[in-house]
């Protein structure tokens, strides 16, 4: 297993702890809820949802976390200011675990990290996510409703090789910082198979070269294969989903965006089983430096 020479931050956020050496804590998983086409959703305008199903995916999720100790959060998506907030109001009810806001709009994200730190749960938000095109009212946003945490996203237009990506976070890292966020969750960005293996390196030298907690959304190099079904049947999209989610956990990520929190059921003990793997040789002490 890898062991980083250079020292690993571990945030914590709420009661969940992200990041360190691999081994030294497990894998954060999370899981989207109210996602674009997401069945559970009635209206995306309004925010209206069957509250029991979504209780129960959340609950599920949950289960599977208390089964393997792998921490369970929720990436919040919304495409609307009022849906968010109600979405919002939502988590905060079923569960006392940190969050992530996420929406294509800044607009919505802004709305969101507002509310939140309205009510009080600003502590509890990871704004999903900062990128080198968010606008300065986002910056101002974080620094002015006191959130702690956002995941910085490595995406840029021209942004291709993993050292592209590196230069992206390094570059953003002293914003985030100026914005009074102290937790950042560093994502080097996945967009499709090819991406997968760029973003694992760049996961690879941000950790060794800052310490700081990196992961990125796997799963969309899967969700973006469109012919995958054709090509290989329907059955392959949750084998193929399992394999992206696991590779970067290899290489040390401390946390996944794993995709839909339907896909809980075989994400969590697939990522078990490499969580306890790799705590295993860290006590025996089997370490490859990197």
């Amino acid at each position: 297993m890898i062991k980083f020479k250079t020292q690993q931050k571990v945030h914590e956020i709420g009661k969940v702890k992200i990041g360190g050496q691999p081994g030294e804590n497990f894998t954060v998983l999370i899981g989207s809820i109210f996602y674009h086409g997401h069945k559970i959703v009635r209206d995306e305008k309004t925010g209206e949802f069957e509250k029991d199903e979504a209780e129960k995916l959340v609950n599920l999720q949950e289960e599977m976390s208390d089964k393997t100790g792998i921490p369970a959060l929720l990436d919040v998506v919304a495409s609307t200011e009022n849906s968010l907030c109600r979405y919002i109001n939502f988590v905060a009810e079923v569960t006392d675990k940190p969050f992530l806001i996420d929406s294509p709009s800044a607009k919505v994200k802004i709305t969101g990290a507002k509310y939140a730190r309205e009510v009080g749960l600003e502590k509890r938000v990871i704004y999903n996510s900062i990128l080198p095109d968010s606008k300065p009212e986002e910056f101002e946003t974080l620094m002015g409703c006191k959130i702690e945490s956002a995941i910085v996203l490595a995406y840029k237009s021209n942004v291709i090789t993993s050292q592209d990506r590196v230069n992206v976070i390094k570059e953003l890292l002293p914003k985030i910082e100026k914005a009074g966020v102290t937790k950042p969750l560093l994502d080097t960005f996945v967009i499709d198979i090819p991406s997968l293996s760029l973003a694992c390196k760049a996961l690879l030298i941000l950790k060794s070269e800052i310490g700081l907690p990196c992961g990125c959304g796997a799963h969309n190099a899967i969700a973006t294969w469109s012919g995958i079904k054709t090509r290989f049947g329907s059955k392959a999209v949750k084998s193929c989903t399992v394999s992206v989610n696991l590779i970067p956990i290899v290489f040390g990520a401390d946390f996944i965006l794993y995709g839909p929190i339907e896909d809980c059921c075989y994400i969590f003990p697939a990522v078990y089983t490499i969580n306890a793997s790799y705590k295993y040789v860290r006590q025996m002490g089997e370490h490859l430096e990197f």
